[in-house]
């Protein structure tokens, strides 16, 4: 497991005048992608209803556990979420998990990386939020019931994608520097548990983030839709 705090530039160079740094991260996570992408590739390129392999049969035993995890919701079919929070969950949890491995930097312990998460999930509550509601109608919800909140609704929305960031990065820095006191203190002694301890916290954390993506989606769904019930409602 690698403790460092910052990551390592392992690449250097000029492009259009500009200095540009491959760093650890992007490295790992390059990897990461890869990797997926094989599994993916290797898993469904041979998908058969009659006679399904054992791999086929696990994969989609994790994508109907996804589904059923989104089935709380009621305000749009689970199966419209399934692959981008699944993608969240199994990207991030990869993404955490590498820190198993000796020599490889956790990417979500750089700030970075949890930056462009949250960017991504930011962008994916206004492309929901447009895609059920329409534009007009999504937009017109931060000038309400005043035009002088929106301001504050546009802060609300920043501050709260900040915060994203921060939590997952603070998170899974703090996670990967206890992982290693508890290896130095007891590993020799204990090292299973304590193995197993950081892989739980590291797919805990991966749940989270998803989780709260998949609340804020429905929540600026779910606001929206909720108002314009009681219009009809009440008339």
């Amino acid at each position: 497991m690698n403790s460092q705090i910052f990551s390592e530039i392992v690449w250097k160079f000029e492009l259009i005048g500009l200095d540009v740094s491959i760093t650890e991260t992007v490295v790992t996570t390059w990897v990461i992608i890869l990797l997926l992408a094989f599994l993916s590739f290797f898993i469904t390129r041979n998908l058969s209803v009659s006679h399904p392999t054992k791999m086929q049969l696990f994969a989609e035993r994790i994508v109907i556990v996804i589904k059923n995890t989104l089935e709380n919701s009621t305000i749009i079919p689970a199966w419209t979420l399934v692959p981008f929070i699944g993608t969240l969950w199994i990207f991030i949890g990869f993404m955490n998990l590498i820190s198993i491995i000796p020599y490889f930097h956790n990417p979500t312990s750089d700030l970075s990386t949890t930056a462009a998460l949250a960017a991504i999930t930011f962008f994916s509550i206004h492309y929901y939020g447009i895609q059920f509601d329409g534009l007009q109608i999504y937009l017109k919800r931060y000038i309400e019931p005043s035009v002088f909140l929106l301001p504050f609704n546009l802060f609300s929305d920043f501050s709260r994608i900040f915060a994203m960031a921060i939590r997952l990065f603070g998170n899974m820095l703090s996670w990967e520097m206890i992982i290693a006191i508890l290896i130095v203190l007891a590993g020799f002694l204990v090292p299973i548990p304590i193995i197993l301890l950081s892989i739980v916290g590291d797919l805990l954390h991966a749940y989270l983030f998803g989780l709260l993506t998949y609340i804020f989606i429905i929540g600026a769904i779910q606001a929206q839709q909720t108002k314009s019930t009681q219009e009809k409602k009440y008339g």
